[in-house]
């Protein structure tokens, strides 16, 4: 009954707090006031709590309860966060140091001016962030080419930049770059950009969907983001706006009208077919898989060593049920229904419809084994939870190769193409690989490894979170999540109090019953444990491991193992708690 009020007063709270936003009467409540009053609300009911950045939140007792009231709170702060972004004053043009910050010593120029600059013969200009440069001189020396970069010539060249995971907030893009600044962008254009949010007409993410605003971006653009990680154990499957995006260049708009999927192959015959067309001649699929981000956790690993890419945390995975039809279906319509039969076929490529700035479309490519085999449940899928694909997930079609990678589960499907080779997309063969340690960027050669497939054994902690205060100085309850590539079955997970000297057994609270080597879906764990004697008032190492059906476990560090690209970050995770009972809780 608690719980039930304090939804209900969360809901009255933030229907009073979201009147106030939308009258913006003269008497309005300030955002300061309704914070309190909502904090109030929340610790009234209150058993736990955490420290954070702004010192102690609170934690509900019950799950359910606290995301729907964290995700109320969180999207009234949000509401009056994103009108008073929207209607901030003009900037002030003070100097700043920084790459692409505003220079008082350096002149002005307009967005006009700048366009004028596309050629060699006029010289050649970009912008990034305030700031104009003169890249003539650079375009030969341009690592990518001089063709990628002359594609932001005349513009901003942040948008092209956001493309390629290099670029991020790289101290050495920038010692390349700043040498090269020869002005600002007038004042004029920088307010004009800021109030009224001029786009760039050469912005390829100007027309990007909506998102839900719990999701935590780690890139905008592309977009790229992860749900909170203690909402992901409250659901089997995660639901579709809050499962987690990848997305490694623009999110196109598909005209339904015109949209065809190619499916063939060399020596075999070629198809094309429309949406409805799918739907009408093939039998329907239904299937329950996880899709997980090769740079999950990600983070993790690069409290070893930096890492050039998207710093993921441990929730670039999600669950969800998948209806389609089978991929072996549509290559037994083109004349390739027999493994033994396949002659120098070797992989199925994808093609989405999704470009770079040089219209090459993101590609991906399986085996064909995989591809052929039916209880390899590979599905071209159009509904996901029963609703069709969202833009971010591939409206119209996507693959789902479960057991695979999302690298090559290619979204916006456009062309299935059976080849001899592997697809040579820029993601195939220079991304998403494996190296020794020891390899950096400087001795890498992405020839010499084979392209990730199968993801390892995994498993993270989701609740509590790292840096939580438990307020239970005998027990604390673990919860979170567990998966392996390639069909293998989650058997068991372990947790430990102590850093790893002692484990417990955990309880697999929801596990898939899918067949010997075709678990697709993930499994969620739970355990209460013993914490150590005399935990009162110490920092406590809270660690997971799960073992898969061919009994493969979780590394204990990511040190031996560390990579370049931060792939396959699967050691143990930890997570670290300081025991603290409340205030006037006798011993």
């Amino acid at each position: 009954m608690a719980a039930a009020r304090c939804v209900l007063t969360c809901g009255r709270v933030f229907t009073q707090s979201a009147a106030s936003y939308s009258t913006r009467s003269a008497g309005k409540t300030p955002l300061s006031q309704k914070w309190t009053v909502l904090q109030q609300t929340v610790r009234q009911h209150a058993r736990r709590y955490t420290t954070g950045p702004a010192g102690r939140t609170y934690v509900w007792p019950t799950t359910a309860v606290g995301v729907a009231c964290g995700l109320t709170v969180g999207t009234a702060f949000y509401l009056n966060q994103r009108e008073k972004l929207g209607a901030k004053s003009a900037p002030t043009f003070e100097h700043d140091p920084t790459p692409g910050g505003f220079r008082t010593n350096l002149p002005e120029f307009s967005l006009e001016e700048v366009g004028k600059h596309k050629t060699k013969g006029d010289r050649v200009w970009i912008t990034y962030k305030s700031g104009v440069y003169d890249i003539t001189e650079f375009l030969e020396s341009h690592p990518g080419g001089a063709s990628k970069i002359m594609l932001a010539a005349g513009g901003s060249v942040e948008p092209f930049w956001a493309m390629y995971a290099v670029h991020k907030e790289n101290p050495e893009v920038f010692e390349l770059l700043e040498p090269l600044r020869i002005g600002n962008i007038s004042k004029k254009d920088l307010i004009e950009m800021q109030q009224t949010k001029k786009a760039d007409p050469n912005d390829p993410f100007a027309s990007e969907p909506g998102r839900h605003p719990a999701l935590a971006p780690s890139s905008k653009k592309p977009f790229n983001a992860e749900p909170p990680a203690e909402l992901l154990v409250d659901n089997y499957i995660t639901p579709n706006e809050l499962f987690f995006v990848r997305n490694h260049l623009p999110v196109p708009q598909v005209d339904m009208k015109k949209y065809v999927l190619t499916v063939g192959g060399e020596g075999l015959k070629k198809h094309s077919f429309t949406l409805d067309e799918l739907k009408e001649k093939f039998k329907h699929r239904k299937m329950v898989a996880t899709i997980q981000c090769a740079g999950n956790r990600r983070s993790n690993m690069m409290e070893v060593k930096k890492i050039k890419g998207l710093s993921w945390g441990i929730a670039a995975i999600s669950n969800a049920e998948w209806t389609g039809v089978y991929l072996s279906d549509l290559l037994a319509h083109v004349g390739l229904s027999d493994p033994e039969k396949r002659g120098e076929l070797k992989h199925v490529q994808f093609e989405g419809l999704d470009l770079d700035p040089e219209k090459a479309p993101y590609g991906g490519s399986i085996p064909i084994e995989k591809a052929l085999d039916r209880s390899g449940d590979v599905l071209l899928a159009w509904d996901m939870n029963g609703e069709p694909l969202s833009r971010d997930h591939g409206f119209p079609l996507r693959v789902i190769a479960p057991g695979i990678i999302g690298a090559r589960q290619v979204k916006w499907l456009s062309k299935v193409w059976a080849s001899p080779d592997e697809s040579p997309s820029h993601w195939q063969q220079n991304d998403y690989k494996g190296f020794a340690p020891q390899i950096d960027w400087d001795s890498v050669d992405f020839k010499k490894s084979p392209a990730i497939q199968e993801y390892p054994v995994q498993s993270a902690i989701c609740e509590p979170k790292d840096g939580a205060v438990w307020d239970d100085e005998e027990e604390v309850t673990v919860k979170g999540y567990a998966y392996s590539g390639g069909g293998r079955e989650i058997i068991r997970v372990d947790v430990s109090a102590d850093g790893g000297k002692t484990w417990h057994p955990t309880e697999l609270v929801a596990k898939p019953d899918q067949g010997y080597n075709r678990t697709w879906a993930w499994t969620l764990w739970e355990a209460t444990l013993p914490l150590p004697k005399e935990a009162k008032g110490k920092q406590v190492e809270l660690c997971a491991k799960a073992v898969d059906s061919a009994y493969n476990t979780q590394p204990e560090s990511f040190k031996p193992y560390w990579n370049l690209r931060g792939v396959v970050a699967n050691a143990w995770h930890r997570v670290h708690i300081k025991v603290e009972p409340p205030e006037g809780d006798d011993d």
